[in-house]
C-alpha cells in the first residue's frame, strides 16, 4: 500500500495536487483512491490495511448506495417469512425517512458523522423521538444486511449507537408522552359500568371480552369459538388477525396465553354463538360473512356508538341543525379497553380491582416481560406506604 502525490495542469493552465492511495484489495485486485488532502489519504490508508488484512474491505466501486442496499434487505425481509404488516412499516421507514437524505449515498461513505447529521435531520424534520428511534434502527438493520452481502465493511449505525444510552432515551419519551391517567387515557370505573349497562346487539360480547378480557384488537378479530372454553370459562389467545387480515400467532411468545372470564362475558358468549355467523375461519367475532371483521367497524359501529349511548362523550365545539351540542366519545380507540383491564386488574380489592401481583398482570395482558408492564402501569399499583399504613406503623412503633 502506498501513499503518492499527483499534480497536474488544467487545460486553464492551474495547477492541481492530490493524493492517491494505491493498494490491493483481500481478492488481489489493485484499487486507487484519491483524495484532496494528504491527511485524509494517510487515516484512509491505515483503515484500509487494518481491513484488507481482516477480509472486510470494501472499496466504493463495489459497495451500493443506501437505496440499493435497502431493497435487497426488504427482499430478504420478505423471503424469511416476516409478517406483511412488519414489511410495510419497513418500507415506510425506507421510502418516507431514509431515502429522501440519504438514499443515492454509497455505503463505503457512510460515516458516523454522516449517520449522525442525517439523525439530526429527521429530529428536525419535526419527527417524534420515538420514530427517529425506530428509523435508525431500520438503517441500522440495513447497513447490517449490506454487511453480510460485503457491500459495506462496517456497521456504522451501530457505532453510532453504542456510545448512547438507550435507557436514557426511552425515559425522555416516556416523560413527553406522560403517566396514564384514569378518565383521560383509561376509562374510569363509572365509565365501564354505563358503556356495560348500554351494549347491546352483536358488538355487547366482543366489548365485554375487551373490558374484561383485555386482549388486543387484533386478538379479538382473530379469536375462534374453538378456543373459547365456556364450561370452564376460559378463553384461549392462540392467533390474530393483522391489518391485512391475515391470521398469524400472537405478537409474542407470551402472547398466547388463558384468561379467565366472568360470568356477563361468558353468558353474553353462549347468547351470541346461537346468531353469530358462521364461516370456514370459525371466528367468534366476524363480519356478516364470517370473514374477519374490520377495526374500523369495530370502533365506528360498535365502540364509538356505545360510548355515546353511555354518555362517555365531550363536546365538540359544534351543534347540530337543532341546536344541540355535537358529542364525540372520549375514547376513540380500542386500546383504551385494554388499558382499562389492565388497571381492574391492578386495583385494590377494596376499590372494585382485582389487586393482582404485576407478574400475574403481565401474563394477563400478554406483555413479553415484567420491564413493559411497569414501564406502562407501573405508577397505577397500589402504594403500600399509604396514609393510613403510615399511621398504623407509626401507632405500633410509639405504643
Amino acid at each position: 500500500m502506498s501513499i503518492r502525490k499527483r499534480q497536474w495542469t488544467t487545460a486553464r493552465g492551474e495547477e492541481k495536487t492530490a493524493w492517491v492511495v494505491d493498494y490491493v484489495d483481500q481478492s488481489g485486485k489493485r484499487r486507487l483512491k484519491t483524495f484532496a488532502r494528504k491527511k485524509d489519504a494517510d487515516q484512509f490508508a491505515a483503515t484500509a490495511k487494518v481491513e484488507v488484512r481482516e477480509g472486510v474491505h470494501v472499496a466504493d466501486s463495489a459497495s451500493a448506495t443506501v437505496k440499493a442496499a435497502g431493497d435487497l434487505w426488504i427482499a430478504g425481509i420478505v423471503a424469511s417469512g416476516r409478517e406483511r404488516a412488519t414489511v410495510d412499516q419497513y418500507r415506510q421507514h425506507l421510502r418516507l425517512h431514509i431515502e429522501p437524505f440519504i438514499g443515492g449515498t454509497l455505503l463505503a461513505k457512510l460515516t458516523v458523522p454522516a449517520a449522525r447529521d442525517f439523525e439530526d435531520r429527521l429530529r428536525q424534520g419535526g419527527r417524534s423521538p420515538a420514530m427517529v428511534r425506530k428509523v435508525m434502527t431500520s438503517l441500522s438493520s440495513l447497513v447490517a444486511d449490506a454487511e453480510e452481502r460485503g457491500l459495506v465493511a462496517r456497521n456504522v449505525i451501530r457505532d453510532l449507537r453504542g456510545g448512547r444510552k438507550r435507557g436514557t432515551e426511552r425515559k425522555v419519551e416516556r416523560r413527553a408522552k406522560g403517566k396514564l391517567r384514569a378518565g383521560v387515557d383509561i376509562p374510569t370505573p363509572e365509565e365501564i359500568k354505563a358503556l356495560v349497562g348500554v351494549l347491546q346487539g352483536r358488538w355487547r360480547p366482543l366489548l365485554l371480552v375487551a373490558i374484561f378480557g383485555g386482549l388486543r384488537a387484533s386478538e379479538l378479530r382473530g379469536l375462534r369459538w374453538s378456543d373459547i372454553d365456556l364450561d370452564r370459562r376460559e378463553i384461549h389467545v392462540r392467533q390474530r388477525a393483522d391489518r391485512f387480515n391475515h391470521m398469524g400467532p400472537p405478537k409474542s411468545e407470551a402472547g398466547e396465553r388463558t384468561i379467565r372470564m366472568p360470568p356477563l362475558a361468558i353468558n353474553a358468549l353462549r347468547e351470541w354463538r346461537v346468531a353469530c355467523p358462521k364461516g370456514d375461519l370459525d371466528l367468534a367475532f366476524p363480519n356478516g360473512s364470517g370473514r374477519v371483521e374490520s377495526l374500523g367497524n369495530i370502533i365506528n359501529r360498535g365502540l364509538v356508538p356505545a360510548m355515546l349511548a353511555a354518555g362517555v362523550a365531550d363536546p365538540t365545539g359544534e351543534v347540530d341543525d337543532e341546536g344541540r351540542p355535537v358529542m364525540k366519545a372520549r375514547y376513540s380507540g380500542m386500546h383504551a379497553l385494554r388499558h382499562w383491564f389492565a388497571s381492574w386488574c391492578i386495583n385494590r380489592r377494596a376499590d372494585g380491582g382485582l389487586e393482582l401481583p404485576p407478574k400475574t398482570v403481565q401474563e394477563r395482558l400478554g406483555h413479553s416481560s415484567i420491564t413493559m408492564t411497569l414501564d406502562v402501569y407501573g405508577h397505577l399499583f397500589p402504594s403500600r406506604d399509604d396514609g393510613e399504613e403510615l399511621a398504623d406503623a407509626e401507632r405500633a412503633l410509639l405504643a
